[in-house]
């Protein structure tokens, strides 16, 4: 593989984790567009109700959309747990700052 001209080695089983790693967040991702389609499918049928069906067309997108929603949700759920994905926001940092204060104010002892 070479970047920027410079030729580099990567390993199989790290080419893998990459490639997975990549995959679900392009699932991610996907699953994210769909569920703001299916959303402004919904807000289009419901804008231009003038029949029944128009009703039953925007309780299918918004049926669809939950359905996706909580598919997506597990996913993310599932992905944490195993550790393919792991959090870097906010929260983290603070959950890793406590741990340091912990771990300095009571070191462990002999």
């Amino acid at each position: 593989m070479v970047i920027n001209n410079h030729p580099i080695s990567i390993s199989y089983p790290t080419f893998c984790v990459i490639t997975t790693i990549m995959s679900i967040k392009l699932f991610f991702i996907i699953a994210f567009i769909l569920i703001l389609i299916s959303l402004g499918s919904a807000l289009f049928h419901l804008v231009t109700h003038t029949e029944q069906d128009q009703s039953k067309k925007t309780a299918k997108a918004l049926t669809f959309r939950i359905g996706l929603s909580l598919v997506l949700f597990i996913m993310i759920y599932i992905a944490y747990v195993t550790g393919m994905i792991k959090p870097h926001g906010i929260g983290a940092r603070i959950q890793m700052l406590k741990q340091n204060q912990s771990a300095t104010a009571n070191p462990p002892q002999r």
